[in-house]
């Protein structure tokens, strides 16, 4: 079943290696409650690799690893202290232009899948990224 999404991702640098990134989705003319995401990452010095951590308002805590390629960026993750259902997920960002992003995602529970969602992002122009 389609949903409509709308959100926000702000990006934060404290330095060259380490990273925030706070997400939030609502769901507009849904009684879906909303989605926050707060990350902290690390960049290996001079790698396009990243490792994160990251506190998820429906899955709690969340580990993961991502690599960045030349038009993509593509992460996995865990939910740690899920025993019990053992999710996991993934989500590929590729380029379609300077300022446009087709997002993917999936999330597992044990071998299968459980949700997926698929959307198109659209950067807007700040003072900073102009």
């Amino acid at each position: 079943m389609l949903v409509p999404v709308k959100g926000k991702t702000l990006v934060a640098w404290s330095r060259e290696d380490w990273f925030n990134m706070v997400t939030k989705l609502i769901f507009p003319g849904s009684d879906r409650h909303e989605i926050t995401l707060q990350y902290r990452g690390h960049f290996d010095l001079g790698e396009r690799q990243y490792t994160f951590v990251l506190q998820h308002s429906d899955l709690g805590r969340v580990e993961g690893e991502g690599w960045i390629a030349p038009e993509s960026i593509v992460q996995r993750f865990w939910v740690l202290g899920d025993r019990k259902h053992r999710r996991s997920g993934f989500e590929t960002l590729h380029r379609l232009s300077p300022n446009t992003y087709h997002h993917s995602s999936g999330l597992m529970a044990g071998h299968y899948l459980v949700s997926a969602m698929e959307a198109t992002l659209e950067r807007i122009a700040t003072e900073q990224n102009q």
